[in-house]
Order: C-alpha cells, then structure tokens, then sequence
C-alpha cells in the first residue's frame, strides 16, 4: 500500500460521512498518473500554490487601490485569510481540509489588478462579460502552467468556480468556502477602513452588534461558531436564521460604509480608465499581445475578446501601471 492509499484510508475513517474524500474525486479533466504521497485534492493544493498567478495575488488590491501603509490587505492576504477561516470550520466539522485549502486557495487567481473596479471595467468593455469566477477557473483549466493548466480535479474546480453569492459549490467544502470568503472579506475590509480613518473603530450598528459582537474579533468568532454549530452532523453548511441576518446586514453597512464610500472610492475612476484604455489597445492591436496569447488564441480558436481579457486580468496593479504609462504617457527623450 502506498503513503497515498494509506492517508486515503485515514480519511476514511476519520472523516465525517459528509466529507468529500480524495479517493471518492470525480477525477481530472484529463487522466493521469496517481501520486504515490499524496491525495488528489492536496496535489491539487500544491499546484496552486506554486502557481504563477497564486504568487501574483500579492501586489493586486483587495479594497483600496495604491494605500500608503504597509499592513493592507491585498488578494493574496485576503486569499489566506479566507483559507484560515475555511480550515477551523473544515477541521471542526471532520470534513476534508485538502480541499478546502485548495479551493480558498485558488478562489481568486483570475481576479483583475485594481480589485472590483477592474473587474467592473472588463464586464463593461467586454461584450462577452467578465466575472472573475469564471476567469478563476480558466486560469487553472488554460492559463496556467504555460497555457496547458494545472488539470485540477472537479471538486476544486466546482468551489472556484461558485464561490460567488450566485453560486452553489456541489461540496460542503466548496460551501464553506463561499462562506469564509464573505466573512473575511467584511472583517479584514473593515480593519483596513479603520486604518484608512474611513472607520473611527469597529464599532457597528445595535441591530448588528447585539447579534454578532460590537467588535471584529468577537464578530468573526460569532460568525464561525455559527456556521460550525449550525452544520455540525448535517449534510448542509448552514447558518442561523439569526446569524445569516446580522452577515447581510453587516455587508449593506460595509457597502454604505466602506465599499461605496467616496474617500475609499476616490481612484477607482482612474483605474477603470487604465483597464479600458489597456483593452482597448490590444484589442485594436492585436499583433502588440504577447506571443503566448497569440499563440493561444491560434490554438484554442477563442475570441480576441477573451484573449484579451485573459492578459488584463493577468495583470499586478504595478504592472498594468507600468504599462500603461509605457503605452500612453509621453516619456523623457534625449537626441544624442
């Protein structure tokens, strides 16, 4: 018996009988040689965080564009912050914490440079849409690894893919990824805002904070008690009608609060200008896209549009700033 079919066996008999196990996957898009170490859904893991676009996650905005300060959040803290979330659930629920971290991990790879306002920029200019679940899940199915992908199971690829509110992850991992991505979002965005002086402190409305705690730690615990408490020896992750109530409500005043709030927002017209000029250019250019996405487009026939979308998206903040100044903005010269 190898290492593998030895864990394999372990998560049998540990795991709750709700739990997705690694044996159990419904397999890859394309077959392939099994590791002898380790499960599916761990390699799964692994390749994505060794990933290209995984390590690029640290200069992309999370909330607020080009912040002065070294502890904001980015993508790729929120990234981890939603996996650490993810695990304590997983973990208290005995349900297989390989995927979950695989899934948190990847969740967000095919999220624009500039946060939100990026992705509204290419769902604007692009007549086939943007949504940055759907980007997540080519990057890991066509993008990465050199355009051939990182060939991840279905699993994974089913909780990167509907992660998103409108989304249904087709396991409980996947569901508690969907929801540990909405309580650290709110949580850590406040955190920022305090920084930002957007937030006098963490204090929330009554209706919020006589349910769910006054303060972001006690929140945050609230939050993941809940959902623990509420799924546990069920085949559902659930909340409590109470405690679901006081989330949605903590997010319309995060939106009223933070995420609509004037001061935070202040840059985003410029950044949704910069992706749009950038599409527009190499859509009117192709021939100037670089030569992988050439490439690409030739081999998989697909639209110019997405190809497009594709190497925008690709994009660090830093990056496409660079870039962006390189195509647009008149340099110093010097004849000699």
């Amino acid at each position: 018996m190898t290492i593998r079919e030895t864990l394999e066996e372990i998560e049998r008999n540990t795991l709750s009988p709700y739990a997705c196990l690694s044996a159990d996957t419904r397999g890859r898009m394309k077959e392939e040689k099994e590791c002898d170490i380790r499960p599916v859904f761990q390699r799964d893991r692994d390749r994505i965080l060794h990933s290209k676009s995984f390590r690029r996650l640290k200069d992309k905005t999370q909330v607020f564009l080009i912040p002065n300060g070294d502890h904001y959040r980015t993508r790729l803290t929120h990234t981890l912050e939603v996996s650490q979330n993810a695990r304590t659930i997983a973990k208290a629920l005995r349900l297989n914490e390989d995927l979950v971290e695989a899934v948190a991990l990847g969740h967000d790879l095919g999220h624009t440079p500039f946060g939100h306002a990026g992705e509204r920029a290419l769902e604007a200019v692009c007549p086939l849409g943007f949504v940055h679940s759907d980007q997540s899940l080519r990057v890991v199915d066509v993008l990465e690894k050199d355009m051939r992908g990182l060939n991840l199971t279905f699993e994974v690829r089913d909780g990167i893919k509907n992660h998103q509110t409108e989304g249904m992850p087709s396991t409980l991992e996947g569901k508690i990824v969907r929801l540990s991505d909405k309580i650290a979002y709110m949580h850590h965005d406040m955190d920022d805002a305090i920084r930002a002086g957007i937030l006098k402190d963490d204090t929330v409305p009554d209706h919020i904070g006589k349910v769910a705690g006054y303060k972001t730690a006690d929140r945050l615990d609230y939050f993941v008690q809940d959902i623990i408490t509420q799924s546990f020896g069920k085949s559902d992750i659930v909340m409590s009608d109470e405690a679901w109530k006081a989330l949605m409500d903590l997010r319309e005043w995060m939106f009223e609060s933070v995420y609509r709030n004037p001061i935070a927002k202040s840059q985003e017209s410029k950044a949704e200008n910069l992706i749009q000029s950038l599409y527009h250019y190499y859509y009117t250019q192709p021939d100037k896209l670089p030569e992988e996405y050439k490439l690409l487009m030739a081999k998989t026939g697909d639209p110019l549009e997405q190809i497009c979308c594709d190497f925008i998206s690709s994009m660090t903040d830093r990056y496409a700033i660079s870039l962006y100044m390189d195509l647009y903005v008149p340099a110093s010269w010097l004849v000699r």
